[in-house]
């Protein structure tokens, strides 16, 4: 095992916003940055996503569940309004979209790659 922080440690600031884009689909208005990617399941599964005011990302499930905190700004969720200090975890195969009127940074952690429906 690798001991050396350094090689840990992610540099949020240092890093650029990239376009969410997934199998093809470029999501208008949302940006992403990884922070911890899982070279198994070849995928990133904690995230940095920031949304600009009016973007949102469709109706999906979440296979695995998944965690989130809103950083700044505010999501719509499910029927619920999440403001900046706002967590939320859902549960295994829980679905629902995400859009954002004001824009919003939020922290997501998602074990596995999510469906869209």
């Amino acid at each position: 095992m690798n001991t050396n922080i350094h090689d840990y440690i992610v540099k949020t600031k240092q890093k650029e916003w990239q376009p969410l884009i997934e199998n093809g689909i470029h999501y208008e208005g949302i940006f992403v940055k990884s922070l911890k990617f899982d070279p198994e399941k070849n995928r990133s599964t904690t995230i940095l996503l920031k949304f600009e005011p009016g973007a949102s990302y469709p109706y999906h499930n979440h296979p695995a569940g998944e965690e989130l905190f809103i950083i700044e700004g505010d999501a719509f969720i499910a029927g619920a309004d999440l403001n900046k200090g706002d967590y939320l975890y859902t549960p295994p195969n829980f679905k629902h979209s995400v859009k954002s009127e004001k824009g919003c940074v939020i922290l997501f952690i998602i074990p596995e790659e999510v469906e869209i429906l």
